[in-house]
């Protein structure tokens, strides 16, 4: 409670922005029904069925959802038929354990390894399998949930967790919005709720009872705070915020399609961030300047290692639709928080600090030439620049570019149809940014997401040392404006193409150190440009 007021706050951490005002729709936990166990043929029957009826439901969430979603998907459809998983639990089947046992039993096993390590991407998948676990044992035990949500208009949910594959059911016409006690920032969850503009809280630290349900609330997604039975001044300051909020998204909205230009007439670039081709579909090419990051990872999943036609397949699937504006390519980044089966090392002790980036690219130079030599074809077709991560000493710039000269001169030799492309890096390791004048690349692109995470020696997936990543920290924003000046006396661009050019608040401090061409996500154009266009210069309220 808010003493003086009849209002109850929840706490907990901002997974969106946005903000909502309605009565809370409480989700109740799910009460499985008890099973006894019968002879094993009638368990095996039991759990074959249960997983045929899973993978029913999974199929059809899948043909109406998006890539993104489908990808979620896909790797629960994929556990549905993996073999070596299945063939345990039958094994503990045959040994006397019920079907529900033994499912439960390796799945938590399976949980419990992917949630051993710090790994961002892991900690994801195993919301993942927590999210199969459940609705394979709503099939075998059956399942009484209460009486079914009343879902209306304006409606917020409130509940102990939300899966993947529940959120997709959902009917988010009618939700507003929604605060959950599990999950993190960097769930599936979250990345499903950012892609579709949804306000979420996750992590809250408040207990809730039955008492909230139909209760009148304001949520507010950017701060990770729900309001539970509102007072009038409350309501009367969210009513205005959300009036603001949704003044400026119209506005933003109006400025998609423009050039981006400071109140003095100075123009500022705006590019994308494009982490699979397919989210092109969703973007014309004249909303921004062009792609500033590509990642490449996406090929390389399931330790497939691409061929160069199939490579430039896709980079030339960017170039052109870009129609002339410039495409940064990054090499292969694989490592840290996102390992690739068969490239990356295993059982690294902190994988963030190890083999990651252009280090482990330099450690298999036959993967990299191959993805070279695919660029440089792809960059006789436009202005096609490639971008290599993870640089900490100028000796492996120089590395990289006896390697694409080589890559060149051997398409020369066979004439095959190349072009020459600019070879610039990222820039987020604090030596990188310290001494970045001594490096020979033609223009530099700052990786915010890292160079914070390394500057404050803070993961950027703990929540428990969130507030020290704080992008605002005078040691990132110097480190922000050495950079920028190493690129004014090399006369080579730099640009930032990390999570705070995406961020509106962010951007008056990005323009105060001097950058002028900024790569954000697809969705984030237009209140990136709005941005821009209200800067006023520094101030020190930006410091």
């Amino acid at each position: 409670m808010v003493e003086g007021t009849g209002e109850r706050v929840l706490q907990g951490l901002s997974a969106t922005d946005g903000m909502a005002i309605g009565q809370v729709v409480l989700q109740r936990a799910v009460n499985l029904s008890v099973r006894t166990a019968g002879a094993p043929s009638q368990e095996r029957q039991a759990l074959e069925t249960a997983l045929a009826a899973a993978r029913c439901e999974i199929d059809a969430l899948t043909a109406g959802a998006d890539e993104l979603a489908g990808e979620i998907l896909e790797f629960q459809s994929a556990l549905l038929e993996d073999e070596d998983l299945l063939g345990g639990i039958f094994d503990k089947i045959v040994e006397g354990q019920g079907a529900h046992d033994a499912w439960a039993n390796v799945i938590d096993m399976e949980v419990a390894e992917y949630r051993s390590g710090d790994d961002e991407y892991f900690a994801a998948r195993a919301e993942d399998l927590v999210d199969l676990k459940s609705r394979v044992l709503k099939h075998l035990c059956g399942a009484d949930a209460g009486p079914a949500p009343r879902v209306a208009p304006d409606a917020i949910l409130v509940a102990e967790e939300l899966t993947p594959s529940r959120f997709l059911e959902l009917d988010w016409s009618c939700l507003r919005g929604a605060a959950i006690r599990g999950s993190s920032p960097t769930s599936h969850v979250a990345i499903l709720a950012r892609a579709r503009g949804i306000p979420l809280i996750v992590g809250l630290n408040s207990e809730f009872d039955d008492r909230i349900d139909g209760a009148p609330a304001v949520l507010d997604a950017k701060a990770g705070r729900l309001v539970v039975g509102p007072d009038a001044g409350t309501l009367s300051r969210a009513r205005s915020k959300l009036r603001t909020m949704n003044a400026d998204r119209l506005a933003a909205q109006g400025l998609i399609d423009r050039p981006a230009h400071l109140p003095n007439g100075e123009h500022v670039s705006v590019l994308i961030n494009a982490d699979d081709p397919a989210i092109l579909e969703s973007v014309a090419p004249e909303h921004c300047d062009g792609i500033g990051l590509t990642r490449t990872e996406f090929l390389f999943q399931d330790g497939h290692l691409p061929d160069e036609d199939a490579q430039f397949g896709i980079y030339r699937r960017l170039v052109e639709w870009a129609a002339g504006r410039p495409v940064t390519v990054r090499t292969l980044d694989a490592g840290g928080d996102k390992p690739i089966l068969g490239v990356t090392p295993t059982g690294e002790s902190n994988p963030f600090l190890g083999l990651r980036g252009l280090r482990l690219s330099l450690r298999s130079p036959e993967i990299l030439s191959v993805q070279l030599r695919a660029l440089a074809r792809a960059a006789a077709l436009g202005p096609l620049k490639v971008m290599v991560p993870m640089v900490t000493v100028p000796d492996e710039m120089a590395q990289v570019r006896t390697l694409l000269d080589a890559a060149v001169a051997s398409l020369s030799e066979q004439g095959i149809a190349h072009a020459q492309p600019n070879l610039g890096m990222m820039i987020e390791v604090p030596a990188a940014a310290l001494m970045a004048d001594r490096f020979d690349a033609d223009f530099y692109s700052i990786g915010s997401n890292d160079l914070i995470q390394y500057l404050t020696a803070s993961a950027r997936d703990n929540a428990a040392v969130a507030p020290l990543a704080d992008p605002r920290n005078p040691a990132v924003l110097e480190s922000i404006r050495r950079v920028v000046a190493a690129g004014r006396a090399r006369d080579v661009e730099v640009s930032l193409c990390g999570d705070m050019a995406s961020n509106p608040d962010l951007i008056p401090l990005l323009l105060d150190c001097g950058l002028r061409t900024l790569s954000v996500a697809p969705a984030q154009i237009g209140p990136v440009k709005l941005a821009i266009q209200r800067y006023r210069g520094p101030t020190q309220d930006h410091v």
